[in-house]
């Protein structure tokens, strides 16, 4: 079960990715006036993945991502693989849990408030809903 470990293992380190990378696009292309940055379903999934790492945090749960690579690893042995050493060294560190939960929260705070400065697009109205009520 190693190499499905190996999988939610990168499947967890693309969605961190997700997570920090497009906060910064998102900024990014608010000053190059990039459109796909204002796409609402873009904007609230990012919000909900952060938003949800944050409660996980903030409640004191494991990530459940977390959980089940160490259960798909429970009785491995051996040294770590290529891909197990190097993502783990990217995704996991030694500090305390609330240096993680304090970081969770300030980084959804952040993204609640690029809605703010920088808002998603709103949906277009329908030219037969226009006037009609």
């Amino acid at each position: 079960m190693t190499w499905l470990a190996n999988v939610v293992l990168v499947v967890h380190a693309l969605i961190a990715l997700f997570i920090v990378g497009a906060l910064g696009m998102i900024w990014l292309g608010a000053m190059l006036r990039w459109a796909w940055v204002r796409q609402p379903l873009f904007r609230l999934v990012h919000l909900l993945a952060i938003g949800t790492v944050a409660l996980l945090a903030l409640a004191g749960l494991p990530c459940p991502l977390t959980v089940l690579e160490d259960h798909l690893r429970q009785g491995a042995m051996g040294q770590a693989g290529f891909i197990q050493y190097w993502v783990s060294r990217l995704l996991y560190y030694r500090f305390p849990p609330w240096v993680f939960t304090a970081a969770y929260a300030a980084f959804a705070v952040l993204v609640a408030l690029t809605w703010r400065f920088v808002p998603p697009r709103r949906p277009a109205t329908p030219p037969d809903a226009k006037g009609s009520a």
